[in-house]
């Protein structure tokens, strides 16, 4: 497998049968090994035309009188019986129909190849010893060096080799110095027993090693060689840096580590890090299309689909605050890293400071099945649905690969538009719309603000780059995953840290353990190239906002018709004519809906408690509000205190007119009174 430019990345072994090395032109063979080979094997080579009749007439009259005899087999004949599998000798030798079909195939060789064609072919594909196939493969083994490299000694065993591969060492080293000394008459050899049985001890070549093992696995079903999309020195570097980094980390139980480079223009794959190699225990799993849950990495998403359908802007104030939600399989309450709440923070603060629970407010406001359907455009392949994952989707429960998520952030990078990645070099990228380009932009400007991110991060942690970056970090439950995955003007980088074994890692943070290889790697690939922030699309507009107290004023991007100039939450808050509300869903304008209980929720009855004692809270968002249940008109209002049977129910909400406007099932379980 080779990168862009044609460099080496790796070299994988794809038939457990032989050892194949690369392919030799004749001209990078030793000139000693060309002169053996010919004098050796095929005297009048340069001379015949595929056939040496001469050396078939001498050999068919030492036949008749009992004679040994080398044979009459030329380099072109056993080219072509290497190349024909009907020519293959069986165990008894060609019979004459082979040796027939074997004449007249050399023959058509020399009229179509030219000698030196003929010779390197030869010299590629001929077995020598054992599972040894190509000069390449037998010089890189036996001699440890390149094909160009064979002096005379190394030379005449290789070619002694092609004769009788499977001789006995005592034999192989007399035709080796027959070899040695048809080439040079006077050839001394002294030592060339030692010198052969340390050869054939030797086995130097490695067939499958590299920098870029997982990827060539992927791809060992194509060509013999692929070249990629790779850029060598950058991979070499992802693979030095990750390794570095884990080493610091040693003593904090985490061993894995992977990391993936696009080029966002494209799509085109620049690195592929899938292990940590030597280091981990489970090297041959790839890390970067494993199935890991991805933290707080998916937040960003969430923000932008709340910004795109004008539930929040930027600059909305969203409680971070202890809070108990209602879902079918009982209460979720959300916690933030750190176990603290900030109170009031602005949309800004609450995604660049990772908090938790805005966001998981957030996804109350959007609902877990949109959401979902978001993540699904942006080319996450979620295995369930929205209702499946509830509102820790928010906090990143489902599972995603690192080179599907590091897309999806290239979707932003793009303003909302996403295409496939690919592992070949110059492609023509076939772009879809995946998200709101206004609230990916907004979105991508709150990823590369180091004051949003200040109240966790600090203002000068890792992630502060001295070109214009966005990047978020996540862990996932229990430290089993660490990830950063940002972009700048021309790439995206993604970066997971864990356990392939799924073990929690021991103290190690988005800003331990990931961000400071996504931050090497971006520094790397910034060296010498500028990265600019992108340019507002169509429908943004900037403003002046302040905050009453809660955060300092500041200017504020904002989706067109959404944009106000004060947040706050006491009466002096103020509007400036009727930009408060318009674009925003206020509650007046919101889709009535159910907010507890959640459907699916299962109530078991308790037989120590008197029946009528044991109520259900039913409860609505929306005005004018009628309750049904199970087809019956039962109260009025936002709220209704129900008194459950057994059985499975349908719980509607519906107007005036009888029109239903949301529905959620239950189900009682127990003995009840009815």
């Amino acid at each position: 497998m080779l990168d862009r430019q044609g460099e080496l990345l790796q070299r994988l072994r794809t038939d457990a049968s032989v050892r194949r090395g690369q392919w030799v032109a004749l001209a990078d063979v030793s000139p000693a090994l060309r002169t053996a080979l010919v004098l050796s094997e095929d005297k009048r080579f340069f001379e015949h035309s595929g056939v040496d009749w001469q050396a078939v007439s001498a050999a068919a009259w030492a036949n008749l009188w009992n004679r040994k005899t080398r044979g009459a087999s030329t380099i072109t004949m056993q080219l072509a019986g290497l190349l024909d599998a009907d020519l293959k000798p069986g165990t008894g030798g060609r019979s004459v129909v082979q040796k027939l079909g074997q004449t007249v195939s050399a023959q058509q060789l020399e009229g179509g190849w030219r000698k030196d064609q003929i010779l390197e072919a030869y010299l590629n594909l001929v077995p020598f010893r054992g599972e040894l196939v190509g000069i390449d493969a037998l010089s890189r083994t036996l001699f440890g060096k390149a094909a160009h490299g064979l002096d005379a000694r190394e030379a005449a065993v290789a070619v002694a080799l092609v004769r009788a591969p499977n001789a006995k060492l005592v034999q192989l080293t007399q035709r080796a110095c027959g070899v040695l000394q048809a080439v040079e008459a006077k050839a001394d050899c002294t030592g060339l027993d030692m010198f052969t049985t340390a050869a054939l001890q030797r086995k130097a070549f490695d067939t499958s090693e590299g920098i870029a093992p997982h990827l060539a696995r992927q791809l060992a079903k194509g060509p013999t060689v692929v070249t990629t999309s790779l850029r060598a020195p950058l991979q070499r570097f992802a693979v030095q840096t990750l390794q570095q980094q884990l080493r610091e980390l040693q003593g904090r139980h985490v061993e894995d580590g992977a990391i993936v480079v696009l080029d966002n223009a494209t799509g085109e794959v620049l690195a592929w890090v899938g292990s940590s190699g030597t280091l981990s225990a489970a090297a041959e799993v790839d890390g970067v299309t494993a199935l890991r849950q991805p933290g707080s990495t998916l937040k960003p998403f969430l923000y932008a689909e709340a910004i795109a359908e004008r539930r929040i802007t930027a600059a909305s104030l969203l409680e971070d605050a202890s809070t108990h939600i209602p879902t079918a399989g009982g209460l979720y309450i959300p916690q933030n890293y750190d176990h603290q709440f900030k109170g009031w923070v602005s949309a800004r603060t609450a995604l660049g400071a990772s908090l938790n629970v805005p966001a998981v407010r957030t996804l109350v406001m959007v609902s877990p099945d949109a959401f979902h359907d978001q993540l699904v455009a942006l080319g996450l392949p979620l295995k369930e649905s929205g209702g499946y994952y509830g509102y820790s989707l928010a906090l990143g429960s489902a599972e995603v690969s690192l080179l599907n998520l590091a897309n999806a952030y290239r979707a932003l990078a793009n303003g909302g538009r996403a295409s496939p990645t690919t592992f070949m070099p110059n492609p023509k990228p076939q772009f879809r719309p995946a998200l709101d380009p206004r609230a990916a932009f907004i979105v991508g400007d709150i990823l590369s603000d180091p004051l949003a991110r200040a109240r966790t991060f600090g203002s000068d942690s890792v992630l502060a780059t001295r070109f214009w970056t966005a990047v978020k970090t996540g862990t996932s439950k229990d430290m089993r995953d660490n990830w950063a995955v940002g972009y700048s003007q021309a790439y995206t980088v993604g970066v997971w840290v864990g356990n392939a074994s799924g073990a929690p890692m021991w103290d190690v943070s988005g800003t331990t353990g990931a961000a400071p290889i996504w931050a090497a790697v971006m520094h790397f690939l910034h060296a010498r190239q500028p990265s600019r922030a992108p340019t507002a699309p169509p429908g943004v507009v900037q403003q002046a906002v302040a905050f009453g107290g809660t955060e300092a004023a500041r200017s504020e991007w904002f989706v067109q018709g959404t944009q106000q100039n004060q947040f706050a939450m006491h009466s002096a808050a103020t509007c400036v004519g009727s930009t408060c509300a318009s674009g925003l869903k206020s509650l007046k304008n919101r889709p009535a809906r159910i907010t507890s209980p959640a459907t699916g929720t299962i109530f078991a009855l308790d037989p120590d408690i008197p029946p009528n004692r044991q109520r259900v809270e039913l409860q609505a968002d929306g005005a004018g509000l009628r309750w049904w249940i199970d087809g019956k008109a039962f109260a009025q209002g936002p709220s209704a205190q129900w008194l459950p049977w057994p059985g499975r129910h349908v719980v509607q909400i519906r107007n005036a007119q009888g029109a239903v406007l949301d529905s959620v099932r239950l189900e009682v379980r127990g003995a009840g009174l009815r």
